[in-house]
């Protein structure tokens, strides 16, 4: 695996325990948030555990159902 592959894997797994981090502290399931935003509970659980690479589009949805700007879903939170 090269290193930028290596940088890209590291990067889902931040997203999707930054996704995972908010929507527990707001309290929402994988479920309602997946039937909110239109996708599947697997889906959503796969994110979190950055198994998968999510669209613009979904992570724009994921900001907006979680009330949450672009800045603070993308980075994690002693990031400035």
């Amino acid at each position: 695996m090269t290193k930028a592959n290596e940088a890209d894997l590291a990067l889902q797994r931040q997203v999707g325990e930054r996704i995972r981090e908010i929507r527990t502290a707001k309290g929402i399931s994988q479920e309602k948030l997946a039937q909110e935003i239109g996708l599947h509970r697997t889906y959503v659980g796969s994110l979190e555990r950055g198994e998968r690479n999510p669209s613009l589009q979904v992570i724009s949805r994921l900001a907006r159902l979680l009330d949450v700007t672009l800045d603070q879903l993308l980075c994690s939170k002693g990031h400035k």
